[in-house]
């Protein structure tokens, strides 16, 4: 099934995305708006050009980008990396310096001491600890001060 993008108008992607997924159109099977990508929202459709008809409907949808004989189709692959979540510890290091920014010991500086990323959880020992306590805590509930590889 062809992938189409369309550009919206800035900060307004989630309103399209929304308003394409309520329509019923046999046409239109899925629709993602990545917050990765801006001003472009990313619909699985049936037919390009019945498609192009329902997004003049679509406020804030400036239009299907455009190939040489019509709707440009995206490969798959332009598209697949957006369905794929990536886990909270990516970017994390040994050695570096995060704050808790969740949980019990919230705004305490920690080292980081080890990373699970099929557990998605880190453990880090706090920096103002009068004896070094190591503590676990889930990827999403940190955040990086300084990286050793930077």
């Amino acid at each position: 099934m062809p992938i189409y993008s369309v550009k919206t108008t800035a900060s307004q992607e989630r309103t399209v995305a929304d308003m394409l997924a309520e329509k019923e159109a046999p046409e239109i099977q899925a629709v993602i708006a990545p917050d990765q990508l801006t001003s472009y929202v990313m619909v699985e459709a049936t037919d390009g050009t019945a498609f192009g008809r329902i997004l003049d409907e679509i406020p804030h949808a400036r239009g299907v980008i455009q190939g040489g004989d019509g709707p440009a189709e995206s490969p798959f692959s332009e598209v697949e990396h957006f369905l794929s979540p990536t886990p909270d510890v990516e970017g994390i290091g040994e050695g570096d310096i995060v704050e808790l920014i969740a949980g019990p010991f919230k705004g305490e500086k920690a080292r980081v001491q080890r990373i699970d990323e099929g557990k998605d959880q880190v453990t880090v020992e706090l920096y103002e600890a009068t004896v070094p306590i190591p503590v676990t805590v889930r990827g999403d509930q940190i955040r990086v001060l300084d990286s050793e590889e930077r």
